[in-house]
């Protein structure tokens, strides 16, 4: 069963890093129309996301076989509070204190769950 959980934070680790890799890929887009899409198509940020999310999903298919669902959804949770650690780090974006409450909630949600 350990091996399930290894995967599950790997599962939420490729979530995020391929978020990362889409959040990249379009931050130089100001203005949305139907030429993004061929920019899109083409961008190793957008395709590499898109790579790590195929591996995200197999990997959860493998969580969802081993864990009770009830369990390893809830945990998938963790994945948000990765979201605004990146967010603050890598993309230098200001958080509020109540965003922090916010994860120190969902980090004891998912402590009473896999309890």
């Amino acid at each position: 069963m350990a091996i399930s959980y290894i995967l599950l934070l790997l599962n939420i680790v490729l979530l995020v890093s391929g978020q990362i890799l889409w959040k990249i890929g379009v931050e130089d887009i100001s203005q949305w129309n139907i030429g993004v899409i061929k920019i899109l198509i083409g961008s190793p940020y957008i395709i590499g996301g898109c790579f790590l999310y195929v591996f995200a999903v197999i990997s959860w298919l493998y969580i969802i076989s081993k864990l009770p669902f009830s369990v390893a959804y809830p945990c998938q949770s963790l994945s948000y509070v990765l979201g605004v650690f990146i967010a603050y780090f890598l993309f230098k974006e200001n958080i509020q204190f109540t965003q922090w409450l916010g994860v120190i909630v969902v980090i004891l949600g998912v402590y009473l769950i896999v309890k």
